[in-house]
């Protein structure tokens, strides 16, 4: 029996339609921090050199047209008792306990005044914080999704974002893992599943124009 591509079966399966740009976006910019960043990390890999990078580009296009920019970050308390069975799971996150300089926002890429930042515990930067309130209560109805890693907290936002009622884009350039399969695995499968993926350059292009009813 032949067998169909993979993205051709998911799309006779009835996956990978679009939910498209709305009028009034933010970025999230989630957990680029020192610790990937930092080769002294366990979390470190030089292929987020490239997403810091494309996300800088991002979020000075966000700046640029006075849309909402979040960032977040991870903040554990001493050993961890805030970090339930997730810390467990990964001991690496003892990086992000208080004190670790390693939590703190890379010197190339920090919130600016205006920049809204949410410390989390989990992976999606919706869980157990008041961003979706926040988001909702100023009309946000778009989120263009950067960060890491793509298959860690990158999806889970993405899935809490369409979950919550946004339009969930991941912008392709500026989102990173560990590898590259498991980068374009996870891609392919939140395309398919929960979010719309886009390029930098039509990211860019479309904070620029926002507020055009695209619907």
């Amino acid at each position: 029996m032949e067998r169909r591509p993979v993205s051709e079966d998911y799309r006779q399966a009835g996956f990978s339609g679009s939910v498209g740009f709305g009028v009034r976006p933010a970025v999230v910019v989630v957990d680029l921090v020192r610790a990937y960043l930092d080769p002294e990390s366990p979390l470190f890999s030089p292929r987020y050199e490239s997403v810091l990078r494309a996300v800088s580009t991002l979020v000075a296009a966000a700046h640029a047209s006075s849309h909402p920019v979040v960032f977040t970050g991870v903040a554990y308390a001493k050993g961890g008792f805030d970090g339930g069975y997730f810390w467990r799971k990964v001991p690496s996150l003892h990086v992000f306990e208080d004190g670790s300089t390693l939590r703190e926002f890379d010197a190339r890429l920090q919130p600016e005044q205006g920049d809204l930042t949410i410390m989390k515990q989990y992976a999606s930067a919706f869980f157990g914080t008041s961003l979706a309130s926040t988001l909702h209560a100023v009309g946000v109805d778009t989120l263009l999704i950067a960060g890491v890693s793509t298959s860690g907290c990158v999806r889970a936002t993405a899935v809490d974002a369409l979950q919550f009622g946004f339009r969930p884009t991941i912008v392709r350039e500026a989102v990173g893992d560990r590898t590259e399969s498991i980068q374009q695995a996870n891609l392919f499968d939140l395309e398919a599943k929960y979010a719309d993926v886009c390029s930098l350059d039509d990211a860019c292009a479309y904070l620029g124009r926002a507020g055009i009813d695209l619907r």
